[in-house]
């Protein structure tokens, strides 16, 4: 098996959990996990700000989400507001377009861009993210985080657990 399909398992596999995630917390998407903790609506708004920076960290191009940085960025805080945001659906669907970019982005630098150094690198990820491969693989392990607290924030809603 090669590195692309192992990081393109783990991209499809995190974005097929959260999805099915948020599916039904479509209608409670500020329910909070605890107090103050990240709600559904800024988890994939974060997302899909992360997702958006792989282009810059692969290709130097700019994050074609780069104006909801306010809203979304790391060391940013949830607003108990839904108005303060972009509708939910639109998050959703921006996060699985910038994804699916990302899927492809990989299929093009194919194993031997694996290896090679990021155009940009987010300040403090220097070590983790020294190969595009390990920033690819490093946004998948991020999600997954993300997907920790929209599974709390469901069972706080009081959804049942998925599995």
């Amino acid at each position: 098996m090669k590195a692309t399909d192992l990081i393109r398992f783990a991209m499809q596999l995190s974005e097929q959990g959260t999805v099915r995630l948020i599916d039904d917390i479509r209608n409670a998407p500020l329910t909070e996990p605890c107090a103050k903790g990240n709600h559904p609506l800024w988890n994939m708004g974060h997302l899909a700000f992360i997702e958006g920076n792989m282009r810059r960290i692969v290709t130097g191009e700019p994050n074609p989400v780069e104006n909801w940085a306010p809203l979304f960025a790391p060391g940013t805080q949830p607003k108990t507001d839904a108005r303060a945001y972009p509708p939910f659906e639109e998050i959703v669907r921006t996060w699985r377009d910038l994804r699916a970019a990302n899927l492809k982005m990989l299929d093009h630098i194919g194993e031997a861009g694996l290896d090679l150094a990021p155009k940009w690198i987010p300040p403090g990820f220097e070590e983790m993210m020294k190969t595009n491969g390990r920033a690819l693989l490093a946004i998948t392990l991020h999600n997954m985080v993300h997907y920790g607290q929209i599974a709390v924030a469901r069972r706080a809603a009081g959804l049942k657990p998925l599995m």
